[in-house]
């Protein structure tokens, strides 16, 4: 699992995503084993980095489940880990992080 969000984080930094955590919810009462959630520089910039993913990890047999794609907050299901991409608007409104940290221990 580890190597996969560190392919999946890396993946993200390479197209200029930013500010990437990544967290651990294995056995944290959660619906999935990890969360990534990172930055774009905007909606179209968000588009792309969804079209990067999908291929470079479909290249690697990742299973993508299902996509939610809105202008400003991108949601990835593989299964076990759930990828956000989100404007920055949007990341500080909601504000994620703060909900996973108090249910998780953060990776990066």
């Amino acid at each position: 699992m580890e190597k996969r969000v560190e392919n999946i984080v890396s993946l993200l930094d390479e197209k200029k995503a930013e500010n990437i955590q990544a967290f651990n919810l294995k056995d944290k009462d959660y619906f999935v084993d990890e969360v990534i959630i990172a930055s774009t520089l905007g909606d179209r910039h968000g588009s792309a980095l969804l079209d990067y993913l999908k291929k470079s990890l479909k290249e690697k047999n990742e299973k993508f489940l299902h996509i939610e794609e809105s202008d400003s907050w991108i949601v990835i299901d593989l299964g076990d880990i759930l990828i956000h991409l989100m404007t920055p608007e949007y990341r500080s409104r909601y504000n994620l992080e703060e909900f996973l940290q108090e249910r998780n221990i953060e990776r990066s």
